[in-house]
């Protein structure tokens, strides 16, 4: 799917923030993520996760430095938790931690003319660092939120426009397309969206991630699938044949993600045997960004 023609913002009310300040709220982020904070030297904003120590995703994020220190722009619902988490890393370092959801809103931009407006009053704009094509994100101070959505000039649209618009670009959202706590950072294609680095060091969970990366053991990854008419909501089974090889998450129209068995989608492909949701045929397609393919086993 190409970028839309007119700019388009939406507010996502389910995302909050979480701020980490101090003299040593740098080192302890990255001793713990799975992102490398030193490349916020170069780049507005990461993308990141904190991982349990069997390396599965617990939460995911965005990173932003302020003159204070850091915000994680994260699940509205998970913020709190993710606090609680981080403190448990914090024993006597300098850093303050805490959810500061209700100070800020989060929106989306994004369209052919989605380009960063840079900093407006009261607000942090910065390129998506998953993948270009979504566009520009925003923190702002609730009290300027209006006033920062007015300065994109864009249409301003429900969350579930943008929630079209990122399925149609195949990249997943936690919580809607993968179970946090449950699932690994390689099938919720944190490798495939900037969210891993493979070259900085330790983090929480990075053994199993460094085993998964070099032996290339990802059976499961979140796939763009399609059908023919509108696919049923999520979350569904999907069946190949009679047998379940996945979950359905977001849908939008004929379009959705589903976290699958790609070996599994693979042997079906080469047997004939359809791949169904609330039987609607599926086909499977690999993302516009993705450096593996589905048509081979993984």
């Amino acid at each position: 799917m190409t970028a839309a023609t007119a700019p388009h913002v939406a507010i996502l009310d389910d995302r909050g923030a979480v701020a980490v300040v101090g003299a040593d709220a740098e080192k302890l982020l990255g001793g713990l993520i799975t992102n490398d904070m030193a490349r916020l030297a170069e780049t507005p904003a990461l993308y990141a996760a904190l991982l349990s120590p069997q390396g599965k995703v617990l939460f995911d994020f965005f990173v932003v430095r302020t003159a204070e220190g850091f915000l994680l722009e994260t699940a509205r619902e998970k913020a709190e938790g993710l606090v609680k988490r981080l403190s448990m890393y914090k024993l006597r370092a300098s850093v303050e931690i805490r959810d500061v959801s209700e100070d800020y809103s989060v929106a989306a931009l994004w369209g052919a003319s989605a380009v960063s407006f840079g900093e407006a009053v009261g607000a942090h704009a910065f390129a998506d660092p998953r993948f270009a094509p979504l566009g520009i994100r925003i923190l702002a101070a609730k009290d300027q939120a209006g006033d920062v959505v007015a300065q994109t000039k864009a249409g301003l649209v429900p969350a579930e426009a943008y929630h079209a618009y990122r399925v149609g670009l195949g990249v997943p959202e936690s919580g809607r397309d993968f179970v946090l706590g449950d699932t690994f950072p390689h099938e919720a294609l944190l490798d495939q969206l900037n969210g891993v680095s493979f070259t900085k060091g330790c983090f929480v969970g990075q053994e199993v991630v460094s085993r998964m990366q070099h032996r290339a053991t990802v059976r499961k990854r979140v796939v763009p699938v399609v059908a023919e008419v509108p696919l049923p909501a999520g979350p569904q089974p999907v069946l190949a044949g009679a047998v379940e090889i996945g979950r359905l998450g977001s849908v939008a129209g004929a379009r959705g993600l589903a976290l699958l068995r790609l070996d599994r989608v693979f042997e079906a492909q080469q047997a004939g045997v359809p791949v169904t949701a609330d039987g609607v045929a599926l086909s499977v397609e690999a993302p516009p960004f993705a450096t593996f393919e589905i048509g081979a086993p993984a």
